[in-house]
């Protein structure tokens, strides 16, 4: 049997004043430091996605303690604090970029007062970090919950995100994750025939064989999760509350 692999999910790396609300969507950078540092020494083997779904397929066998890591929404604040951790550990990771707000401003942030709005990297800065050796998904073109919107609005947000990618990074955009884990059946479906390999949502778990690879589960790193809140995660296949 194909053993599970823990696809995380982060979101801003960086420095942040303590928060009540939305502590999924944050990482001190500190932290992440030590949660990479805990990985290597513990022996996890990090897969790319490409390798990951191999795995996943029964293509090839699955490490003992694989991990992928995700990051989505593509904050500028990857590059400049995740990125060079990453690169110390030569660990592999996919960032899923909102095609029409590359170099914008998160604006759906603002709809918290008092919330700080980041930015989101540039077309330039999507280079580099794939000629760093990041892979770069999709995360639609404007961010939009798929489940929510009409099936001719969900092929559109789907293709055009991926093309837009491509075109910015000459090469093929596989991989996609679904904005605030929305999607539905006809959202599967319409990744499907737009040609993605893979679609991460916000399902709590392990990835296994059973998992549709277009319905990959993730589990969450919180801006709470000490060092041992992190080893737990890793080690059990549901992702705990």
């Amino acid at each position: 049997m194909t053993a599970p692999i823990s696809i995380l999910m982060y979101h801003q790396v960086g420095e942040f004043a303590p928060m009540k609300a939305h502590r999924a969507n944050y990482c001190d950078h500190r932290r992440f430091a030590r949660q990479m540092a805990f990985l290597h020494r513990a022996g996890f083997r990090v897969l790319g996605l490409n390798q990951a779904l191999a795995c996943l397929r029964g293509e090839e066998p699955t490490p003992a303690r694989a991990v992928v890591l995700t990051f989505d929404d593509a904050y500028e604040n990857f590059a400049d604090y995740a990125l060079p951790v990453l690169d110390r550990h030569r660990f592999p990771a996919t960032v899923y970029a909102i095609s029409g707000w590359l170099g914008r401003r998160a604006e759906w942030f603002a709809k918290d007062p008092g919330r700080p709005v980041p930015r989101l990297m540039d077309a330039a800065r999507l280079r580099e970090v794939r000629a760093a050796g990041m892979t770069i998904g999709a995360h639609t073109v404007n961010h939009v919950k798929l489940a929510e919107v009409p099936a001719a609005v969900k092929r559109e947000e789907l293709a055009a995100s991926k093309a837009a990618l491509e075109d910015r990074l000459g090469e093929e955009v596989r991989h996609l994750c679904y904005p605030f884990g929305s999607f539905d059946l006809e959202t599967v479906r319409a990744a499907c025939e737009t040609g993605y390999a893979s679609a991460a949502t916000c399902l709590r778990g392990a990835a296994t064989a059973a998992d549709h690879p277009l319905v990959l589960p993730r589990k969450a790193i919180s801006f709470g999760d000490n060092l041992a809140g992190f080893a737990w995660k890793l080690l059990f296949k549901h992702d705990p509350k």
